[in-house]
C-alpha cells in the first residue's frame, strides 16, 4: 500500500477478523469515499431487516366485485429476468381493478443521478407499481422485437446513438446493432394504462390515492432470489425498488428516504461513521461511506445470516457475477464480495477465505484515480491473494 501506484489516488482498506474481533489492517478506513454500488450492501441489509421471505407484490382491498390495489414497489412483475405474473393472474379473477398510482412519495430519479443516463439500462425510473422492470427490451431478429410487444409501435430504427426521446416513450434501435438492449421508459399514467389495456383490456383503471384501507397483501417471488439478482449483476433498479418495498411494510405511502433514515437511526445506530446515504443503488456520487462502515455492516450480516445463505447473495471470485473474471481461487473460491464502479471509482467489499481457514471481512475503496480500472483490480488482486496465502 506504500507503493508509488497509490500516490495519485485516494485509497482505503480495512481488513477485519470477525472471529477474533481483531483489525488486521487499517489504511484510511475512517475516511469517506464514493462507494458506487457497494451501497447495495446497505440496501441488502435493510431489505433483510424489513422484508418477509416472499416479496409483497401488492396491497389490496375488495369492494364487491372490484379490486382496489396499491403498489408496494415490487420490481419483479413481468421483469425481463423474473417475468413474474402473480399480480396479472390475480387481477384476471376480478371484474374490475382500480389501481392507485400516486402512493409513491419520492422522485422518479435519485438525487445526484446523471441526467444523460435517462436512456441507459442501468437507470430506470423508480415507481410504486413497476411493470417489465420499467424498461423496453429491444432486439433485432431480422425485424424489431420488443418486450413488452405493445412498445413495438413506439420503436423504430435509427442512424443515431440515442435510444429514446428525452421526455416521451419514443424508442430507437441503431441499424448497425445486433444485440439486445434495455431502454428505460417514462412511467406516466398514460403508458401505465396502455400497458394494462394491452394485458387485460378495459379491466384496470388508474385512480388517485384512496382512504379505503388496503390491508391485505399478495406475495410474489422468493425474496432471496431478488437479493441475489441485485448483488450478482449489480442491478440498480432492483436495489432502488427494494428500499421502496421496505417502506411498504410500515406505510401505505412509499418513501425510501424514510427507510434509510430509520435503519440508520435504529439497527445501524452503532456505526462509528454514519454514512451520507441518498439512494439504494449507488448511482449517486452524493453517497459517502467509509471502509469501516462497510466492515461493520458486513459483520452484522455475517453474524445474523447463515453463512451458506449469505455467501450465495454475493458475486464469487472467478465463478459468478461482477467478479467472475477476477479473484479466482487456485482450487476453490476465496472471495465473496460486492463491486462498486463508476467513473474513476472502484470498490470491493465482502468476505475473504484464507488458506489457513479464517474468514476475513474487508472493504477496499479506490477513488479519484486516472489509470484504468483493470490496473486497479490487478493491484487489489495482489493484496487479496497475499492475505489469502499468508494470514
Amino acid at each position: 500500500m506504500d507503493s508509488s501506484f497509490y500516490e495519485n489516488q485516494f485509497t482505503g482498506l480495512m481488513v477485519y477478523n470477525p472471529r477474533t474481533k481483531d483489525t488486521v489492517y487499517n489504511y484510511n478506513a475512517n475516511r469517506y469515499f464514493t462507494p458506487a454500488s457497494n451501497t447495495k450492501i446497505f440496501t441488502l441489509y435493510t431489505a433483510l431487516q424489513y422484508l418477509p421471505a416472499e416479496i409483497p407484490a401488492l396491497k389490496y382491498a375488495l369492494a364487491q366485485d372490484t379490486l382496489i390495489v396499491k403498489g408496494t414497489g415490487d420490481p419483479t412483475f413481468l421483469h425481463p429476468y423474473f417475468k413474474d405474473s402473480t399480480a396479472l393472474n390475480f387481477f384476471r379473477s376480478f371484474k374490475a381493478v382500480k389501481l392507485v398510482i400516486d402512493n409513491y412519495d419520492n422522485e422518479k430519479f435519485g438525487p445526484g443521478w446523471a441526467w444523460e443516463d435517462y436512456d441507459m439500462y442501468y437507470s430506470p425510473e423508480r415507481s410504486a407499481f413497476p411493470m417489465y422492470g420499467n424498461v423496453a427490451t429491444i432486439s433485432n431478429t431480422g425485424q424489431l422485437k420488443t418486450y413488452p410487444e405493445f412498445l413495438k409501435g413506439k420503436t423504430s430504427y435509427s442512424d443515431l446513438n440515442g435510444r429514446r426521446d428525452f421526455n416521451t416513450n419514443t424508442f430507437f434501435y441503431k441499424v448497425t446493432r445486433k444485440d439486445t438492449i434495455e431502454v428505460p421508459f417514462v412511467v406516466d399514467s398514460t403508458l401505465v394504462k396502455q400497458l394494462w389495456d394491452d394485458l387485460i383490456p378495459g379491466k384496470v383503471e388508474n385512480i388517485p390515492n384512496t382512504t379505503i384501507k388496503t390491508d391485505q397483501i399478495l406475495y410474489s417471488v422468493a425474496s432471496d432470489s431478488v437479493y441475489k439478482r441485485m448483488m450478482q449483476v449489480s442491478d440498480n433498479f432492483i436495489a432502488e425498488q427494494l428500499l421502496i418495498l421496505a417502506s411498504s411494510t410500515v406505510s401505505d405511502t412509499l418513501d425510501a428516504d424514510s427507510v434509510r433514515k430509520s435503519i440508520l437511526d435504529n439497527q445501524l445506530n452503532d456505526l462509528k461513521q454514519k454514512p451520507y446515504w441518498v439512494d439504494g443503488s449507488g448511482l449517486s456520487r452524493y453517497n459517502l461511506f467509509t471502509p469501516l462502515s462497510f466492515v461493520q455492516v458486513l459483520e452484522k450480516l455475517y453474524t445474523e445470516i447463515p453463512h451458506e445463505r449469505l455467501f450465495n447473495f454475493f458475486p464469487v471470485g472467478g465463478k459468478s457475477g461482477t467478479i467472475k473474471a477476477w479473484y479466482a481461487g487456485e482450487t476453490t473460491p476465496y472471495v465473496y464480495a460486492k463491486t462498486g464502479t463508476v467513473g474513476n471509482v472502484h470498490c470491493l467489499s465482502g468476505y475473504l477465505l484464507t488458506n489457513s481457514g479464517e474468514v476475513l471481512i474487508f472493504s477496499f475503496m479506490n477513488n479519484n484515480y486516472r489509470t484504468s480500472t483493470s490496473k486497479i483490480k490487478e493491484q487489489m488482486q495482489t493484496v487479496l491473494e497475499y492475505l489469502r496465502d499468508t494470514y
